[in-house]
């Protein structure tokens, strides 16, 4: 950096886009294509004071581009770009303003909230067609030159865990370990402390096999927001799509977010990114100037052809990325190659994914997005989950995206925490959730693996505020609870939140037990939230998205009896799943016969201890059932599962002996797990479920997953 006041700016190239450093100096290249001058900001360590700048006099096919002889890397920058203010023409460029390189790899700073962020004069009463003049330098991140040299070959570690093995754990990269006393006080709420020994560890007690990290490119915190003194915590409000946020760093230099995946690598964890490319941070029109709106609003952003100076905003966040201008296409692609090539990631899940996908006509399965991504090589081995929605006309196509991919299934959430409070008519729509949803992804000729299951998630309550309340409780978020979902299929089991009712605190923990078996007894990739299996609560918040404290943070106090034995209920169900080939391989359960014989691989049962008939499907007031599960090959062992969300203890005939003559409990949600009972169980006998509870019996002898008999 000695002599980048000095350096003599030479041509240069316009690929590839961004910074890039070759050893002798650094090629910078922008794509503006409305843009009449772009200027090079060069800034001193602190990041606070311009040193230089230098005019890109250079473009090619709409890219500005220069090369700087004899810079190093660590080189802090920033961009200038200047023509037309004019809104109601699409325009908002205003060369006062230091704007972020989308594709800065690394930025030195946060984002700080300041009204000098804002092309306009926010307390003019003309608004957004003002125009204000004052240097926003020092509220802006500055991005850093890096070296460009390819990654060693040795350092490509993924586990590569086929889907139907794959069990994901959501988690906030902050708030799973701001609380955390195992963690290192100066790594709490970093990269380095959510890698850390001790959370590792727990990862692979419990059996996760990948983790979905909250968004972790940097991002702004939303204006209604700042004029609460409240935050963005969530981070779904990116303005650029290739550093990770300074926030989530110890310090420990530039490589750290690389470093924290190859840790979870070596614990054979995979990394999964939730991303957001469907809009950015700079909010509506009357948001701030902070990257792509100042460098080219026209084509990086949906405009309303009525109001040139309005967005289309069919994300619901003030405003929709352009994906079908091939400038922006082409940089959410090279975002996710940067990921997977230059830090190892080994999937993404996309935020609102159905914008994306938007064509002039709607939702396509064959858009440029979802075929430029089945086509491309480098991401070829990654993993592809959908949100399959977002605020547009046709704004919901679970079971619409190509053959690759898996999506959120919010159906098999809402039917699964509707039949456990004891909904009437649903263990048809429940069945059909437990045997894969081949009713959604079936005739698409997809496998269980493209529905991801879930019971909680970041957006919504959490498990343990599932049981304990009717109502959200948002009022922390200063939106009068307004926000949040108002229907969550959730039942506080007598009392809203907090009590001491014995009785009641023992139903709330037999039905996160009901929740939890269902889930990881389903057909699909099963998804658990973090701190679901340690009680953890946002106490009855269901939109924490701006909590960015203990009420969003993940509690890792010392667990009660009770809980510790809910934490070892969940091992022990991820475990049963693992061992079990049936509930791995790429079938749904369609009750058709296992290897010719007259077992099928599910077969679904009354109390009455025969199959279930037509009308018992459609009896409005059956709320038990059961189901046989068979598994092909001779040391396979066949499951019986046991379901009874009635308020009324339930006598459940077994099957005859064709379908097992022995059975011992392995799963019984009614009791703890030092409780349940080993007394063997024949066939044609009966057994009582009690109110609220799950029975998994299993065969014996008992050749799985080493308990005794």
């Amino acid at each position: 950096m000695t002599k980048m006041t000095t350096a003599v700016l030479l041509p240069g190239r316009p690929f590839p886009l961004g910074a890039s450093w070759d050893g002798k100096g650094a090629n910078f290249a922008l794509f503006s294509e409305n843009a009449e001058k772009v200027e090079l900001c060069l800034f001193d360590e602190t990041g606070q004071k311009e040193v230089a700048r230098h005019v890109l006099t250079e473009h090619t096919l709409s890219v500005w581009h220069g090369y700087l002889k004899d810079v190093q890397p660590g080189l802090l920058y920033g961009y200038r770009v200047y023509g037309a203010y004019s809104p109601r023409d699409g325009d908002r460029f205003n060369g006062h303003k230091l704007l972020v390189d989308p594709y800065a790899k690394a930025l030195s700073g946060r984002l700080i909230n300041h009204d000098a962020n804002f092309a306009f004069d926010r307390s003019s009463p003309l608004m957004d067609l003002s125009f204000d003049k004052r240097d926003n330098a020092r509220y802006i991140p500055k991005g850093i030159l890096l070296d460009s040299q390819p990654q060693n070959e040795q350092d490509r570690t993924h586990p590569y865990t086929p889907w139907s093995d794959t069990i994901i754990y959501e988690m906030h990269v902050s708030g799973s370990t701001r609380m955390h006393p195992g963690v290192k006080e100066g790594l709490r709420g970093t990269f380095s402390g959510l890698c850390s020994d001790v959370m590792l560890r727990h990862l692979q007690d419990l059996g996760i096999t990948a983790v979905e990290l909250s968004p972790i490119f940097p991002f702004a915190d939303e204006p209604h927001l700042v004029d609460k003194n409240l935050g963005n915590y969530w981070g779904y409000s990116p303005y650029t799509f290739f550093a990770p946020d300074p926030r989530y760093q110890s310090g420990q230099g530039t490589g750290e977010f690389s470093a924290m995946v190859k840790r979870f690598h070596d614990a054979g964890i995979e990394v999964i990114l939730d991303v957001v490319y469907n809009h950015t941070g700079e909010g509506g029109h009357l948001g701030p100037n902070i990257s792509l709106r100042g460098i080219d609003n026209r084509s990086y952003y949906h405009l309303d052809a009525h109001d040139l100076s309005c967005y289309i905003n069919d994300t619901g966040c003030g405003n929709t990325l352009n994906l079908s201008h091939h400038r922006v296409m082409q940089m959410v692609l090279d975002s996710l190659r940067h990921w997977v090539e230059n830090a190892q990631v080994d999937g993404f899940r996309f935020d609102l994914a159905l914008a994306l996908a938007r064509t002039k006509d709607g939702f396509s399965h064959q858009s440029g997005f979802l075929s430029a991504i089945n086509q491309d090589p480098i991401l070829a081995g990654v993993k592809m989950i959908a949100e399959p929605w977002d605020l547009g006309p046709g704004g919901y196509q679970l079971g619409n995206f190509p053959a690759r991919w898996t999506e959120w299934n919010d159906r098999y959430r809402n039917t699964v925490r509707a039949f456990w409070r004891g909904e009437n008519g649903i263990i048809s729509e429940l069945a059909r959730r437990v045997s894969g949803s081949e009713d959604i992804f079936g005739s698409t000729l997809r496998t269980p693996q493209a529905s991801l299951n879930f019971i909680t998630a970041h957006d919504g309550f959490t498990l343990e505020d599932l049981v304990s309340y009717n109502e959200k409780h948002n009022k922390n978020n200063l939106e009068d609870n307004r926000d949040g979902c108002g229907e969550n299929y959730s039942w506080n089991c007598g009392v809203e939140g907090s009590t001491d009712d014995e009785s009641i605190l023992t139903l709330r923990m037999r039905q996160k037990r009901n929740l939890i078996g269902t889930l990881f007894l389903s057909k699909g990739v099963p998804m658990m939230l973090g701190g679901d299996e340690r009680g953890n609560t946002q106490g009855g918040n269901n939109n924490a998205y701006c909590q960015d404290n203990p009420i969003g943070w993940q509690d890792w106090s010392d667990l009660s009896d009770e809980d510790q034995d809910f934490q070892e209920f969940v091992k022990k169900m991820i475990q049963l799943r693992k061992t079990y080939p049936v509930f791995l391989k790429d079938n749904f359960f369609d009750g058709e016969s296992v290897d010719g014989t007259q077992v099928k691989d599910i077969t679904w049962w009354s109390p009455q201890g025969r199959e279930m008939r037509e009308k018992d499907w459609h009896n409005p007031h059956a709320h038990c059932l059961g189901f046989h599960i068979a598994d092909s090959g001779v040391d396979e062992l066949s499951l019986m599962v046991l379901a009874n969300a009635s308020d009324q203890s339930v006598r459940f005939h077994m099957p005859p002996e064709s379908y097992g003559t022995n059975w011992i409990r392995q799963i019984d949600t009614h009791c703890r797990l030092s409780e349940i009972s080993t007394k063997k169980i024949g066939a044609n006998e009966n057994i009582v479920l009690e109110t609220k509870s799950l029975i998994v019996l299993v065969e014996v002898p008992l050749k799985k997953i080493g308990v005794k008999s």
